[in-house]
């Protein structure tokens, strides 16, 4: 029973790690109906930026985790206005091609700037372990388990409860309207790049911090992990995508302590194949009714 319970502890902290990155490509395909595929790549941007400030500038854990999601917000508002905004009223094939190209961009880019060699993690907590209910966890579980909570509660907090998140419900509702209502809907729009890409930037920071290793090439199979979180709680939904993040985190976390590590990351895409089949809106989603 320890056992089961240290690993329902771990699946929890790799869970937040997936969904704090899904909660960036929900949001984006919640507000202009976009699949941004270089989310991954804002993401390993966050994990480098997190591992310089921590071992080249000496920052600590907080100032990198928040100089990161600087930086990925930074970077995603740069994305949007880049390549994305002019394919606005475009076919939605031509945005999808170039989020693609903006992903291979990043990734080459800065293996020509730094190389392709992988980089470790320092240790914040090194040997420090915790003993919950007779489960022992490694402390940076929980610290990664906290401020992926943390961070999920204050963007609840923006959307529900704040100007700006009224606005950005109001344009993803319906986003002609909210024009003609006086939302400003180009800055909306750029804040739901910042806010995701802040948070996609954070999730790259933990999830160094908890794996210990990162490359340029790391955002590949996270990202694809996190898209199918949010198909899986229901693409647009901010509830969903962290509860199908905390889904695909703990299936993982299961597989591999009944020794079946090697179909871990097939365990995800199953899910994602099952959800296809049997309930293709997502656990949170709605069925929409579309004029053709």
């Amino acid at each position: 029973m320890d056992i089961w319970l240290q690993q329902l502890l771990i699946g929890l902290s790799v869970g937040t790690i997936y969904a704090l990155i899904a909660l960036g490509y929900t949001m984006v395909y919640g507000i202009i109906k976009l699949i941004n595929f270089a989310h991954g790549e804002v993401f390993m941007i966050g994990a480098f930026t997190g591992y310089y400030a921590l071992t080249a500038w000496g920052l600590g854990f907080i100032p990198a985790l928040l100089l990161a999601m600087g930086v990925s917000a930074l970077l995603g508002v740069t994305i949007e206005r880049v390549a994305y905004r002019r394919l606005r009223n475009f076919p939605r094939l031509a945005a999808l091609t170039t989020a693609i190209g903006v992903s291979l961009f990043i990734q080459y880019t800065t293996i020509y700037l730094r190389g392709a060699q992988s980089e470790a993690y320092p240790s914040l907590f090194p040997n420090r372990r915790l003993e919950i209910l007779g489960a022992g966890i490694n402390l940076d579980a929980l610290v990664i388990l906290a401020v992926s909570v943390a961070l999920m509660a204050i963007l609840q907090f923006i959307v529900q409860k704040t100007r700006t998140g009224k606005a950005m419900r109001a344009v993803s509702f319906d986003l002609e309207a909210a024009r003609l209502m006086g939302i400003p809907v180009n800055r909306t729009i750029s804040i739901t790049f910042a806010i995701g890409s802040a948070l996609g930037g954070a999730a790259g920071v933990v999830y160094g911090l908890y794996y210990t290793r990162i490359d340029p090439l790391m955002g590949v199979l996270p990202g694809l992990k996190a898209f199918v979180a949010a198909v899986v709680g229901g693409i647009g939904s901010i509830p969903g995508a962290m509860v199908g993040g905390l889904v695909i985190g703990m299936v993982e976390t299961l597989v591999s302590a009944a020794g079946l590590s090697l179909f871990r990351d097939a365990a995800a895409f199953l899910i994602l194949i099952l959800i296809l089949l049997f309930r293709p809106e997502g656990l949170f989603g709605r069925h929409t009714t579309e004029k053709v």
